[in-house]
């Protein structure tokens, strides 16, 4: 618990003040320095100045942690938790650790509410259930607010936090009991809540292997936005549905999202869309057309150089490296295989999948070397990785890699 010293200067170098300032011409800076580190206490009268110079009530001097604290905190916690993905060095540990000392007092208002939110929201990373429970403790804040669509935002998060672990039934049944709650308040009539809540579901029908409700929920969340014109998750829900048209080799259904993706991606200039609809084109011709010449020259025009995005990046790279082998460049193909790294943000099982195929890849490079041994060792690697995971053409193509190099003596 900070002193009243310690508060005062705290709020003076917020407010980038120096003593001098501080001190005006009621107080001495040596007084006023004495003040602050605890070796001497203020009058009352003193006190009112302090409040006045520095533009607070004298009651948040004495409070342990004063409004303007909190706000100015939020403040940096705010800017920090809006670093980009691809800009993020070590946020995270800065972002607990700014908010950590100040936990303890966060018990009413909004400030207060969205730091212990934004705390909560980090630990699912280390204590997933730690965070689970301030993550509610925020939620029953945000009620008391009457603030019902930062209470759903939050029921999603509950719902991430076991998805983040693979544990993807869990996380399912977390969002359909949330959303079951919201519906049944008659205050939460937001559409873009609503819309949020419709593209996770979807992601988690998906996650699970049931793929009808998925794309029942998903196409429903489309055609809302389209009728709302709600841009929301618009672009997400396109790339689900190019995804999914990618996995049946629907190829007219595929280039119709695409299309909708790429007038979306040129409207709000979202370099992500972009990226990911080259992504797509190129994955599509290396897993399922296997047009390699075209890939190779499709790659160059979009090459990684292009790409600063690290979310992106390992998923041109495994392109690359396909159509290398496709091309019979074995060796070539090896070395970028063999670099691939699954961004941390990745955790659903179609994306886990679609990384998991680099080991069999790797194995089917190793039996075109004739290293028999190292072929059979990576595909029980892949095997393994998606034995948890739903039918997918990539969990196929790696069973049948298992099965093709199995037979080899």
């Amino acid at each position: 618990m900070s002193t009243l010293g310690e508060r005062i200067r705290t709020l003076r170098k917020l407010q980038k003040m120096t003593l001098e300032t501080l001190a005006g011409t009621e107080l001495t800076k040596g007084m006023l320095s004495l003040i602050e580190n605890n070796k001497a206490n203020p009058s009352m009268e003193s006190l009112n100045y302090i409040a006045s110079q520095l533009g607070v009530e004298v009651t948040e001097l004495l409070e342990e942690i004063s409004g303007q604290e909190i706000r100015e905190v939020l403040d940096q916690a705010e800017l920090l938790l809006n670093t980009k993905y691809e800009d993020l060095t070590d946020e995270r540990e800065r972002l607990m650790n700014l908010i950590e000392p100040y936990i303890p007092n966060l018990t009413q208002g909004y400030e207060a509410t969205r730091l212990l939110e934004i705390y909560g929201r980090c630990l699912a990373y280390t204590s997933p259930d730690q965070s689970a429970a301030l993550l509610k403790k925020a939620a029953i804040m945000y009620e008391d607010l009457h603030l019902i669509t930062k209470s759903a935002d939050i029921g999603r998060n509950l719902a991430i936090i076991p998805f983040m672990s693979h544990d993807y039934e869990n996380a399912l049944r977390i969002l359909l009991e949330e959303r079951k709650k919201l519906e049944a308040n008659p205050l939460w009539i937001d559409p873009l809540s609503r819309i949020d809540y419709d593209y996770l579901e979807s992601v988690l029908y998906f996650a699970v292997g049931k793929k009808e409700d998925a794309i029942r929920v998903m196409n429903e969340a489309i055609q809302y936005c389209n009728e709302q014109k709600i841009f929301k998750q618009i672009d997400n829900l396109y790339r689900l549905a190019a995804a999914q048209a990618i996995m049946d080799e629907d190829e007219k259904r595929k280039d119709y999202y695409l299309n909708k993706l790429k007038a979306y991606s040129e409207f709000a200039e979202d370099d992500d869309s972009s990226a990911f609809i080259h992504f797509a084109n190129l994955h599509y011709l290396n897993t399922y057309k296997k047009m390699y010449i075209e890939a190779d020259a499709l790659y160059k025009q979009y090459s990684l150089d292009q790409i600063n995005l690290k979310i992106f990046t390992p998923y041109f790279q495994l392109e690359r490296a396909k159509t290398l082998y496709g091309l019979g460049k074995v060796k070539e193909a090896l070395e970028i295989f063999e670099e691939v790294k699954i961004p941390e943000v990745t955790h659903h099982p179609i994306d886990l999948s679609i990384f998991y195929e680099k080991d069999a890849y790797i194995a089917l490079c190793y039996l075109e070397l004739g290293q028999i041994q190292t072929a059979k060792r990576m595909s029980k690697v892949a095997m393994r990785n998606v034995e948890e995971m739903p039918g997918t053409p990539y969990k196929i193509f790696i069973q049948n890699t298992y099965e093709q190099i199995r037979r080899h003596s």
